[in-house]
């Protein structure tokens, strides 16, 4: 059985850092992606950065470049995503989910939550002083 179980959320200041983690087990594909979402309330589910775990490429939003890296370590099955210079903006619920389709073979990794079929439960990044 596929899960996923992020952690390392928390409150921070702005301009500070967090790095949330994601476990991934039970998958026994040669290819998947793993993708960094968040909500924030009152507002749509928006992806933030997604890597491919087999070629290692990665996608990021716009809003986070230069700010956000996610990076995986396969040896541990965990995908992390580094997060500096936050503003409270990026208070959210930060979910990491995973796509599986076979479309991986020929594409990157994408933002679009619909391609997404594997979901953690959640963790909270708070960003207040």
């Amino acid at each position: 059985q596929w899960q996923l179980v992020e952690s390392g959320g928390g409150l921070v200041q702005p301009g500070g850092s967090l790095k949330l983690s994601c476990v991934v087990s039970g998958f026994n594909l040669d290819y998947y992606a793993i993708g960094w979402f968040r909500q924030a309330p009152g507002k749509e589910r928006e992806g933030v950065s997604c890597i491919h775990v087999s070629k290692g490429s990665t996608n990021d939003a716009d809003s986070v470049k230069g700010r956000f890296t996610i990076s995986r370590d396969n040896a541990n099955n965990t995908v992390y995503l580094q997060m500096n210079s936050l503003k409270p903006e990026d208070t959210a619920v930060y979910y990491c989910a995973a796509e599986t389709s076979s479309l991986l073979l020929f594409r990157q990794c994408v933002l679009t939550s619909r391609d997404y079929v594997v979901w953690g439960q959640g963790t909270q990044v708070t960003v207040s002083s």
